[in-house]
């Protein structure tokens, strides 16, 4: 076979991006998958977004990323979650049609430039000087190349677990990738095991959604992507149900069947994301827990049981699944499973997602600990650009922690390292405020755009909408409402009228009043905004924002700017610490295991103080 720029090994959502960004670059692509009708499948919930994950989706986008744009043509659902909070929390979610999901993902992709498939696993990589040269596969073939992205998701080794039963598989269905660790083993990385798991699936037909809650989507529903996708026109209803006592009860009777409680499992399992075992094992004072009732898509009479991930025996699973109201006469496709996988901790990177052992060797998604779609698409865009670049020898593509919830997903990963499944937050990001899912674009695309990936058009989209919203915040607080103008909005608003003319942007910092309200009630806006082509929701939206949050905008800026100086100072790779006798003793070791590229690292790195990075800086001359 040819020689390749790039191989990407596995085609779920890292993968899938990792092949997508490195072709839009230009690079030649392939793409090894060991069954291609399963690209970038839904192996868990058919759902993309939620909180802080919602923000990665966006991101996503705003740097030319596919998953947006697949999200939007096939979801069945749209909710803005955390409405009720500042707009620093608000997180966009989808339910999806999972089949139409991967075949939507395979389509974009056959029709991108340079990129190659070839459905095969791979067991070895070929090194040559301590720099990649290519894969060899399970049919014998040697394919070269110049770079390689390892995205294998939970197939290393993968092993399920059902009650005492246990079998190989990457995910139900499918085999699993062996050879592989040992391989990479034998290089000098470090892997470890993980544990994830997967609720029952059951037939909708089967259940009673009158004794449940409906969950419908937003009235008007938002999107994902910046491009033009299209917008829902009708949506599926999701619904919520709730274990009881006695279910747990019957839980219970399976706990000594349980690969989790007996030992059998010895990977760490997602801590925010437990199985049902777990949380009444945790919260055993608790005496229900939420279930929510998602279909899998327009077509299917499937649902997904989120909340009810189990690797319990089938039948006390199906016993105890059946006393929830609502799922009396419960007809069941699958039970719920336990995989059990490897992974190579994360601290053996770069932040590029480069392998520090060999050169051009990189890794995305589960492979680095990390639980979730989103999280693995996110590294899988970043490894492809990253690869790309470096075969050109072209500066690497690095996201700070003040630039993208990508940037803080990295950060984390490389400084800290993790020993359990990785999930983002909103918590864990510092500048939560700066980071909004609505703004992601004005974040990103510029800087993708000067990588290489981003299109130009994206970038005129990007700087013409903000040009629009630049323009309305101006008139808004340049423009003089009279009390006859806006009292009888205030009044109906419940919030004090005013006595003399105010600016609007000034009356608009009330939190009892939006925006559209005001231009719709206000005919001197409402005619300024269509004057001028104002009247688009994300305009609209993204202006008030702004306006309202404009003080706290520009503290959490300030803030940036004072620790700018701690992120732009460099540390040489090769620094020996251990000359520095006033570390101490952890701090040395630790920094010499994650050799950080800053002081703003270095001061993250748990079990380096305050002190520490005082000692660095006077040594440093700082």
């Amino acid at each position: 076979m040819q020689k390749y720029d790039i191989i990407v090994v596995g085609a779920g959502h890292a993968g899938c991006e990792a092949a997508a960004a490195a072709a839009n670059m230009g690079s030649k692509v392939l793409l090894i998958t060991m069954n291609m009708l399963n690209m970038a499948q839904m192996s868990c919930n058919p759902s993309m977004g939620g909180i802080a994950k919602g923000q990665i989706v966006r991101e996503i986008d705003a740097l030319g990323g596919y998953s947006g744009i697949v999200t939007d043509r096939t979801m069945i659902q749209f909710r803005m979650l955390n409405r009720s909070k500042g707009p620093a929390m608000w997180s966009p979610r989808a339910q999806n049609d999972r089949v139409l999901f991967s075949v939507e993902w395979r389509s974009l992709l056959e029709q991108t430039r340079n990129v190659d498939f070839w459905q095969d696993s791979v067991i070895d990589i070929m090194v040559r000087k301590g720099k990649i040269e290519g894969v060899k596969t399970g049919l014998g073939i040697e394919i070269k190349c110049k770079a390689l992205i390892l995205a294998n998701g939970t197939f290393l080794n993968g092993l399920i677990h059902i009650g005492e039963k246990n079998f190989s598989g990457g995910r139900m269905g499918d085999g699993s990738s062996k050879n592989l660790t040992e391989k990479l083993v034998d290089f000098g990385f470090i892997s470890s095991r993980m544990k994830t798991g997967t609720p029952v699936r059951v037939d909708g037909r089967s259940l009673d959604f009158k004794k449940m809650e409906e969950q419908p989507g937003d009235v008007i529903p938002g999107k994902f992507s910046y491009t033009d996708t299209p917008g829902l026109k009708k949506q599926r209803s999701c619904w919520l149900t709730y274990t009881s006592p006695r279910v747990h009860d019957i839980l219970r009777t399976g706990f000594d069947k349980s690969p989790m409680f007996s030992g059998r499992i010895q990977g760490k399992g997602p801590r925010y994301c437990p199985s049902i075992e777990d949380k009444i094992d945790r919260f055993s004072t608790k005496e229900r827990h939420q279930l929510f009732i998602e279909p899998e898509g327009w077509d299917t009479v499937e649902y997904y049981v989120n909340g009810f991930s189990s690797s319990l025996p089938e039948d006390v699973q199906f016993k105890a699944l059946r006393m929830v109201s609502g799922f009396e006469k419960a007809k069941f496709f699958r039970p719920g499973y336990a995989i059990e996988y490897d992974y190579f901790p994360p601290d053996q990177l770069n932040f590029s997602l480069e392998t520090r052992l060999i050169e051009n060797l990189y890794f995305a998604g589960q492979i680095n600990g990390t639980t979730g779609y989103e999280e693995a698409a996110a590294q899988g865009l970043m490894a492809g650009m990253n690869a790309h670049l470096k075969i050109r020898k072209e500066k690497e593509f690095i996201l700070k922690r003040s630039d993208a919830y990508i940037g803080v997903l990295i950060d984390d990963l490389i400084t800290k390292g993790t020993e359990e499944p990785y999930r983002m937050f909103t918590s864990r990001a510092e500048y939560r405020i700066l980071l909004r899912q609505d703004n992601a674009d004005q974040r990103l695309t510029k800087l993708s755009y000067d990588a290489g990936l981003a299109s130009k058009e994206r970038l005129r989209k990007v700087e013409e909408k903000y040009k629009k919203i630049d323009t309305l915040r101006d008139f808004l607080n340049g423009f003089s409402l009279q009390p006859a103008m806006i009292n009888d909005l205030l009044t109906q608003k419940e919030t004090n009228p005013i006595v003399q003319k105010q600016k609007a942007g000034a009356i608009l910092l009330r939190p009892q009043l939006f925006l559209k309200e005001m231009i719709d009630h206000v005919t001197e806006i409402q005619d300024y905004a269509e004057l001028n082509g104002l009247l688009m929701n994300d305009v609209i939206e993204e202006t008030e924002i702004k306006i309202k949050y404009e003080s706290y905008i520009g503290k959490e800026q300030e803030l940036v700017d004072k620790l700018a100086n701690l992120e732009n100072f460099p540390l040489a790779g090769d620094f020996d610490y251990s000359k520095l006798i006033s570390l101490s003793h952890e701090a040395r070791e630790k920094l010499h295991k994650v050799k950080p590229r800053t002081l703003g690292q270095a001061s993250r790195i748990s079990g380096v103080s305050p002190a520490d990075i005082s000692v660095l800086m006077i040594s440093l001359g700082r």
